[in-house]
């Protein structure tokens, strides 16, 4: 028997439009969470800010380790705080990097676990100098793999 708890993140969340003042905190959240980053060995830092649907910001950065399969990227690390703080749902991420010269999206692995929650997250692709691009998990992870499919049977 399944609890409610285990699918309560089984949803359709749709995309919402957020203000400019939210975008700019939620973009300067994510700066400051890559300088917490623990990357002694790629010295390449990485930060992300997570807006949940009841406005909260919960934020996270890379945290590597010596056996490199081991480190954690900073939207996983941000996704992991925000579930164990009791979210489910969310609207929109900052992710941010050291590459100045362009923007950077999440890596595969980050995706997917992003679309686990739901595939209209509005995604801002931000640069150290606060710039940002926006675009959403969908565009960024075609045709993906979702909960949705294991309910097909």
């Amino acid at each position: 028997h399944l609890d409610k708890r285990m699918l309560s993140h089984v949803t359709v969340n749709e995309a919402v439009q957020l203000s400019p003042y939210k975008v700019t905190e939620l973009v300067s959240r994510c700066l400051q969470a890559r300088d917490l980053a623990y990357c002694p060995y790629s010295r390449f830092a990485v930060g992300a800010a997570i807006l949940t649907a009841e406005g909260a910001i919960i934020t996270g950065c890379n945290v590597e380790n010596a056996s490199f399969g081991l480190t954690v990227c900073a939207e996983r690390t941000a996704i992991q705080r925000a579930v164990a703080e009791g979210h489910r749902q969310f609207t929109a991420i900052a992710v941010t990097c050291d590459v100045k010269e362009s923007f950077v999206g999440p890596c595969g692995a980050c995706r997917q676990v992003l679309m686990e929650f739901g595939s209209d997250w509005t995604v801002y692709l931000t640069k150290l100098d606060g710039s940002y691009k926006e675009t959403h998990l969908s565009e960024l992870l075609p045709f993906a793999f979702s909960p949705a499919h294991l309910t097909k049977n």
